[in-house]
């Protein structure tokens, strides 16, 4: 039989581009009433969103930018950075959002490296982004974006993001891109070994991450979003797309703060939000006059760093259920998700917790995730002992490190996205991080998981965070270190930590010191380790 001819062919009818552009097309025609964003005193709804992005497409078109240009981005969470993740692939230009944090110079790099013909900024990093434009040394259109709940700034562009709106067409006509592999987003790694690598995105791979958020958190319909995940991270873990796509509305937060999260759980009735950790401990560490009642249940997604069992348990006695998953920038965000099986609410809340800590199982449409052997490339027994490294193969699934062929190549070895996480898979066939490649401790030939001293420490109740790096050692190469942030109001010296470190872990696991201060964190609530390496090289 041949299912190959001529009358079976691909033709404009039965085969579009896979795309988030498709997106926002239906939901302006179905729901144009629905609310689509809240930021302070702003209230749009879809059909008024749907206008603004037809208008900014339209404007960046009259100035010049289209397919392939990079149109980069620095702001927090507001309604402009949404706009921007649902306009800029309109005309097959390429996102490049980045993270508000970073320095001038490591931003001018991204700018130059990335080609940037447009840079919109918001007016609170508005010194920081003259002096990375300066140093790039390009020739770029800069947009100042005025947001009226920011604490203002200098304009240092040509216009105003709403006078570019009102350059734009409120009918104009966008497509679909030519092919479904074109890009879609750049996205740069945190580069604390060097200069951060570029991350490219397809539309491909970006549809299909939006529609795996809905399929692997079981999301409904005009879910209402809270966004304490930075919209620059992963182009927010695919969630401007995936809200919009189920007319849901978004809610930001130009930053999270424990009473702001609580005012938008109780004022707009939250139902989802996604975040690090330390947002987890954040909400479950609040206090009484920064707290509100809230009816509803709550959904929260947490990734970024394995989370404590002990944390999942006080969310979910607060009635917000906690799903755990787990990616990295070259898989659109999270690929991986802690796959809540029957029976497990019937566990004691405890060993529900420890569980769901589990790093856990591929995303419904993404291909595949394994635990190999790196020198040898075979499957690691699922065993839950014998270590291995995370491998990833599937649609979300970066095209590549941009202008780093070798580098692309390594990380794509033998067909797979090799992801430098070291891991084990359990015989359920979960897999559960032990710890990064370069954390893990060598002391006197043994190996260290940082992550299961950082466990057995989070037990003690007097611990809202720790980082176990390694401390150089005259006998034994290297130890452990724990650097420790103390809950609030809570007190407990080194020897008591140590002593319960004793009831926990073997001699050879348990750190030789303690060190009490806050720890330095990324945007996105990674503890910076490197940063804690470089301090335990001098105690």
């Amino acid at each position: 039989m041949n299912y190959d001819g001529p009358e079976l062919a691909r033709c404009a009818a039965n085969h579009t581009a896979l795309s988030p552009v498709s997106i926002l097309k239906r939901v302006e025609r179905v729901h144009p009433e629905l609310p689509a964003q809240i930021h302070g005193s702003i209230r749009r709804n879809w059909g008024e969103v749907a206008e603004r992005c037809k208008r900014l497409a339209s404007a960046l078109a009259k100035r010049g930018v289209g397919k392939g240009d990079t149109v980069a981005l620095i702001a927090p969470n507001i309604p402009e950075a949404l706009e921007c993740a649902l306009a800029v692939p309109m005309l097959g230009a390429v996102l490049n959002a980045n993270n508000t944090r970073l320095d001038a110079d490591t931003i001018a790099y991204i700018l130059g490296h990335g080609e940037a013909t447009v840079l919109l900024v918001d007016t609170e990093f508005s010194g920081m982004a003259a002096e990375a434009v300066r140093a790039s040394a390009r020739e770029m259109l800069v947009v100042d974006i005025e947001d009226p709940e920011g604490p203002g700034g200098e304009r240092i562009g040509a216009l105003t993001y709403d006078a570019l709106l009102a350059e734009g067409d409120p009918g104009f006509a966008y497509t679909l891109p030519d092919d479904e592999w074109d890009a879609l987003a750049l996205n740069y790694t945190s580069g604390t070994t060097g200069r951060p690598k570029g991350v490219v995105y397809s539309h491909r791979g970006a549809w299909t991450n939006a529609v795996n958020n809905v399929v692997t958190w079981e999301m409904p319909h005009h879910p209402v979003y809270l966004w304490t995940l930075p919209l620059f991270h992963c182009n927010g873990w695919c969630f401007p797309w995936t809200i919009t796509l189920l007319a849901g509305c978004h809610v930001f937060l130009r930053a999270p703060r424990a009473d702001a999260i609580y005012r938008a759980f109780a004022d707009h009735g939250v139902t989802h939000l996604c975040g690090a950790p330390i947002i987890m401990s954040m909400i479950a560490g609040a206090s009484a006059e920064e707290r509100r009642e809230f009816p509803q249940s709550i959904r929260m997604m947490t990734a970024a760093a394995p989370p404590p069992a002990s944390v999942i348990a006080g969310m979910e006695k607060m009635g917000i259920s906690i799903t755990h998953v787990y990616g990295l920038t070259e898989v659109y965000g999270p690929a991986v998700v802690c796959a809540e099986k029957p029976g497990w609410q019937d566990l004691p809340l405890e060993e529900r917790a420890r569980l769901k800590a589990r790093q856990g199982v591929a995303y419904e449409l993404q291909e595949d995730v394994l635990v190999l052997d790196p020198d040898t490339g075979q499957p690691v027994p699922w065993d839950g002992e014998t270590q291995g490294e995370i491998v990833f193969r599937g649609n979300i699934v970066m095209k590549g490190y941009l202008k780093q062929p070798d580098e692309t190549a390594e990380s794509f070895k033998d067909g797979w996205f090799w992801s430098g996480d070291l891991a084990v898979q359990h015989p359920d066939g979960y897999v559960e991080i032990r710890d990064r490649a370069k954390d893990i401790i060598i002391s006197g030939g043994e190996n260290i998981s940082s992550i299961v001293v950082e466990n057995a420490l989070y037990t003690h109740e007097a611990v809202a965070l720790v980082a176990v790096v390694a401390m150089p050692d005259e006998k034994w190469g290297e130890v452990p270190c724990a650097f420790v942030e103390l809950a609030a109001g809570a007190a407990a010296d080194e020897d008591e930590l140590l002593a319960h470190a004793r009831t926990k872990l073997a001699g050879f696991q348990r750190p030789k010191k303690v060190v009490f201060s806050e720890l330095p964190k990324t945007t996105t609530g990674k503890i910076r380790k490197n940063v804690l390496r470089d301090r335990a090289k001098e105690l």
